[in-house]
């Protein structure tokens, strides 16, 4: 690295955060750092979308948080998977594109967070998207770096739940980004001919030519330089000596709704009582850093089958496990394109209001009803999560010296609303499965299992069973309230005039949906707010 001092310091190359850094480095003026605690995406098993089952995980792309005990789901620690390496949670994701529900972002404008309604947001998402799939353009775009297509070869069990829905009044749904998500479909993915694109290969790998871009992977942040309310630099860790990065301009977090609360809180910017509990001497009483944490907390039915038409391995499934590498990288076909959860949708529990409170995520394959990550055998499952949830967690900074460790308390279930509202989803996806259209591959259930039938027997059931889809947010929120911790205009954090965050993160509200395509948008709209004059 041939300086330490930069205009822009962007930490975090995730979905916002590979943006921001393409935004920002447009100006050959502007020398711009990309910092990333992980290290290169160069990898079949994050090319080829089915390598995601040795993602997760993995310490060298995930960083593997684990929960502190959820009181509501039988004191279990729930797994908290988080990209680590160039893109972020984006290479380790599902590569589904889903923005969310238009009254989500009409809430956030509505709690305060002007410039966010759906109407704003969506001509930022268009302005974002390249559709090949050529969708409504009233709510698609066609120009920009994220390439948005239908997988290249669903498995033909994953068109048989969209037909399957029909009997439960849920009609096929082909752009859960449209008019409504309500319903059922296979669906649309961020890849590109067969492979994964990540924001990373879409905001980054284009622009590396630039040389007012310093990409810095295998760098821990450790804190933030500041005084008076301004940051002058980033602490980090890089080959195993200590080093700062001289900011002159600004500094924008886009670690993810863990990564930023934990070094703001290790800089001494957070709740103050708290702070001095975690042997950290408090410089901002800012009370909102690492509250509101809010995910989409998830129930699973896993079948088996021994139809081979699924997903599988199996002696009578080797011929097309042994021909998958040659179909994908010849035709860019076969089970080697799956992302897994290839079909899903969006339905109504009895709780529901105007929109749908539970998504589903279809796979065509046999999840293990041990939590392995590959299973001998055959069958099908759908995971069905709370799209909205009343339970609301915070993240803390563990006492033990190093200002790196957090305890990621969830809190679970204890919004009775949404143990209910689960119940009634997993209900509902029964009805699904119960379709005459599954009959010919149709086989035992596992989980829950035949004799969990009651409402008392699938809440205890998820009790010991449920864990997330990984779309946490909320750790820094924006707003007009005592706990919001950035503006919603500038999204800079409250008491400093060059330190904002741009990553899911800030969400007031959790978006009903996958969170890649909406952190995208968050960083583009953070970008336009450092570079719009003023």
């Amino acid at each position: 690295m041939e300086s330490a001092e930069f205009d822009y310091i962007v930490i975090g190359s995730g979905s916002a955060g590979s943006v921001l850094a393409n935004r920002l480095s447009a100006n050959p003026a502007h020398r711009v750092c990309l910092v990333e605690a992980g290290g290169s995406d160069e990898s079949l098993r994050v090319r080829v979308p089915a390598g995601i089952l040795s993602l997760y995980g993995n310490p060298k792309y995930d960083y593997g948080y684990m929960g502190v005990p959820q009181p509501e789901l039988n004191n279990r620690r729930i797994p908290v998977n988080r990209g680590k390496a160039l893109g972020g949670s984006s290479v380790i994701n599902s590569m589904v594109y889903i923005r969310g529900a238009a009254q989500d972002y009409d809430e956030w404008a509505a709690l305060g967070c002007a410039g966010w309604s759906y109407s704003e947001v969506l001509e930022t998402f268009k302005s974002l998207e390249r559709n090949l799939i050529g969708q409504d353009p009233a709510y698609h775009g066609f120009d920009g770096e994220l390439l948005v297509d239908n997988p290249r070869d669903p498995n033909g069990v994953a068109k048989m739940w969209v037909e399957a829905g029909q009997a439960a009044g849920l009609p096929e749904n082909r752009d859960f980004n449209a008019v409504t998500q309500f319903g059922l479909g296979v669906y649309n993915v961020t890849q590109n001919r067969g492979e994964r694109f990540s924001a990373y290969t879409a905001f980054v790998r284009p622009v590396l030519h630039r040389k007012n871009l310093t990409i810095l992977t295998e760098t821990e942040v450790l804190d933030l330089v500041h005084a008076n309310g301004r940051v002058g630099g980033v602490n980090v860790l890089r080959e195993g000596q200590m080093q700062t990065l001289t900011c002159r301009a600004e500094v924008v977090l886009s670690a993810g709704a863990i990564g930023s609360p934990r070094i703001l809180l290790a800089s001494g910017i957070g709740p103050a009582e708290e702070l001095k509990a975690a042997a950290v001497m408090p410089v901002i009483d800012l009370p909102g850093v690492g509250k509101n944490l809010r995910d989409h907390v998830d129930g699973m039915i896993t079948v088996r089958s021994s139809s081979t038409k699924t997903l599988g391995l199996s002696v009578p499934n080797l011929p097309a496990v042994l021909a998958a590498p040659f179909r994908y990288f010849g035709q860019r076909k076969g089970m080697l394109t799956t992302n897994y959860v290839e079909a899903g949708g969006f339905a109504k529990t009895k709780y529901a209001g105007d929109i749908a409170d539970i998504q589903f995520h279809f796979v065509p394959g046999y999840r293990s009803h041990r939590g392995r990550l590959v299973e001998y055998g055959h069958g099908y499952a759908v995971h069905t999560c709370v799209l909205r949830p009343k339970s609301i967690g915070e993240v803390r900074l563990v006492r033990d010296g190093t200002r790196r460790q957090l305890a990621i308390d969830h809190r679970f279930f204890t919004d009775e609303q949404d143990a209910l509202t689960l119940v009634e989803g997993i209900k509902v996806a029964r009805s699904i499965l119960a379709s005459p259209v599954f009959d010919a591959i149709r086989g035992p259930e596992i989980l829950p299992g035949p004799d969990v039938r009651t409402d008392a027997d699938i809440l205890a059931y998820l009790r010991a069973e449920a864990l997330t889809v990984y779309h946490p947010v909320g750790t820094v929120k924006m707003g007009i309230d005592p706990m919001a911790v950035v503006d919603p205009t500038h999204l800079k954090v409250r008491g400093f005039e060059n330190l904002r965050v741009a990553d899911a993160s800030i969400m007031p509200t959790l978006i009903g949906g996958n969170t890649n395509a909406p952190s995208m948008m968050i960083g583009e709209m953070a970008s336009r707010a450092i570079l719009r004059p003023i």
